[in-house]
């Protein structure tokens, strides 16, 4: 459900950040009593700035007060991915293969909820992963969250 509720809302979103010349990464919307937060992640091939995140967060503003997608109240973050950069798409996972990712899942794989390996790319709709020399197949909807792992050279 809380899934679904942020692709719509990517979907929603997404030509008012193309519009401004980024990338709209994902969205989160996270649940915290009567309240949530909306987070909006955008980036761009040169960078984030403070200012493009103000740039974004105004304009998703507006199309977010036209549309009314959310109800109850909520707070807006629009900020760039991060060296620890949030995955929500199967292009996302192949993008960064041969990363490093941290993954929490929906289904244990192994009997486990949380797990860390190499990202192998994508195979049959499903997220290729090594977990400590095991092939892992995961399908999105067995992965409630995924960030890539800084790795410092």
């Amino acid at each position: 459900m809380v899934r679904q509720a942020a692709e719509h809302l990517y979907e929603l979103l997404t030509p008012a950040v193309n519009a401004l010349g980024y990338e709209l990464v994902g969205v989160e919307h996270i649940m915290q009593g009567r309240n949530s937060v909306l987070r909006v992640y955008i980036d761009a091939d040169d960078g984030i700035t403070v200012d493009d995140c103000a740039r974004a967060s105004h304009q998703i503003s507006g199309v977010l007060d036209i549309e009314d997608p959310v109800r109850g109240e909520y707070s807006l973050e629009v900020s760039s991915p991060g060296l620890d950069r949030p995955l929500f798409t199967l292009a996302h996972f192949e993008r960064f293969t041969g990363q490093q990712a941290r993954l929490v899942l929906n289904t244990p794989w192994q009997g486990r909820r949380k797990v860390t390996g190499r990202l192998g790319g994508v195979r049959d709709r499903k997220v290729v992963m090594d977990v400590d020399g095991e092939e892992a197949l995961l399908t999105l909807q067995e992965i409630d969250k995924a960030r890539l792992v800084p790795e410092l050279k």
